[in-house]
Order: C-alpha cells, then sequence, then structure tokens
C-alpha cells in the first residue's frame, strides 16, 4: 500500500517531456547511431543536470541503455543497462549521490559509473565522500567541468537535435548553432583487472 501511495505522490509533479533526436560518432567504441530519445525532466531536475544525463547516454549509448525514474525513485538511477535475465550490467547516476547509494548501486550493478558536475561543489562532495568508496572495485566517477556543463545547459530545448562526436577522450556535444567541448575528468577509475 506505501509503495502505491509513493508512486501516485510522485505522479502528482508532472515532468516536463523533452525530445531529443542524438546522432552519435564515437570513434573510441567504433559506435555510430543515431538515437530518438524521449527525456522526462522531475520538476525539481535542472536543464543543466538533465543535459549532464544527456551526456552520460550519449557516452555509454547502445540499444540495452535507457532512462531510469532517476529522482523520482530511488531505487533506479538516472540511466541503467540490463542484461536479457534482468540482472543490471551498468548503472549511471548524475550529481552527488551520497556514499550509501553508491555502495548499493555497486552491489546491485556490473558496472557504476556517476557523473558530477557543479565545479568546486563536485570537488568538496567528492572529497567528503572518496575515502569510503576506495575499496569499491566496479565504480568509475567522472567530474564534468562547471563551464562545460553550464554551456551544456544553454543547448536544453523540448525539442532538441543534437549531435555527440567522441574520440581520443575529447567529447563534443551541440545542434547547428553551438558546440559544446567536454573535458571529462576521471576523478576515480576502478583498479586494473589481471587477466
Amino acid at each position: 500500500m506505501a509503495s502505491h501511495l509513493r508512486r501516485s505522490d510522485s505522479m502528482a509533479l508532472k515532468a516536463t517531456i523533452f525530445k531529443a533526436e542524438l546522432q552519435i560518432a564515437d570513434m573510441e567504441r567504433n559506435y555510430y547511431h543515431d538515437h530518438a530519445l524521449t527525456i522526462a525532466r522531475h520538476p525539481s531536475e535542472t536543464d543543466e543536470r538533465m543535459m549532464v544525463r544527456l551526456l552520460a547516454y550519449a557516452l555509454h549509448a547502445n540499444e540495452a541503455l535507457s532512462f531510469g525514474k532517476g529522482l523520482s525513485a530511488d531505487d533506479e538511477p538516472d540511466l541503467w543497462q540490463k542484461d536479457l535475465t534482468g540482472a543490471i550490467e551498468l548503472w549511471i547516476d548524475v550529481g552527488q549521490p551520497d556514499d550509501k547509494r553508491i555502495r548499493r548501486a555497486c552491489g546491485r550493478a556490473r558496472q557504476v559509473f556517476v557523473y558530477s558536475y557543479g565545479g568546486h561543489g563536485a570537488a568538496i562532495w567528492w572529497d567528503q565522500i572518496g575515502s569510503k568508496l576506495e575499496r569499491t572495485s566496479n565504480l568509475t566517477v567522472v567530474s564534468v567541468p562547471a563551464a562545460a556543463s553550464q554551456a551544456l545547459a544553454k543547448l536544453a530545448r523540448r525539442n532538441m537535435q543534437l549531435n555527440c562526436t567522441i574520440q581520443d577522450e575529447q567529447v563534443w556535444l551541440g545542434d547547428t548553432e553551438e558546440r559544446v567541448q567536454v573535458d571529462l575528468v576521471r576523478v576515480k577509475v576502478p583498479p586494473a583487472r589481471v587477466r
């Protein structure tokens, strides 16, 4: 009964729907596809956060990747990818989740990525929780520089035609008028595995 009440409470907060036609040319993964995306933006979500979610989608895109409920549900990420058995292969959160949420995600998914943004605030967040997550072997934390995430926010439209190019660890995301270069900073990477 309680879960039913929670679901209806979250439905009362109406999401804003955004549509994005996203062309991806990822030379790192040899992935070249177009995606027609529908993005539900939670009332408390900013354009900046939504566009970092879209960036994360572009970086990990494949046919099995989908948007989760994110801010609307504690037990779902912003993006995830499941295998045919329903096991979670990839869990992606955006922002500054607490260490308990990240550890829980690491226990549920094969790989976990966190894309933080917000400049100095993101650095303080990681300084506070980073030591608690040192032993996680399947966690990658990536920082999106503040100038880049703010520039991405300016691309947000209800209907977007975007292209993303990924090459030599450089990322460009833009539309016909503006192109944003995103220099991602890897804050934490899983330890190298011995094969």
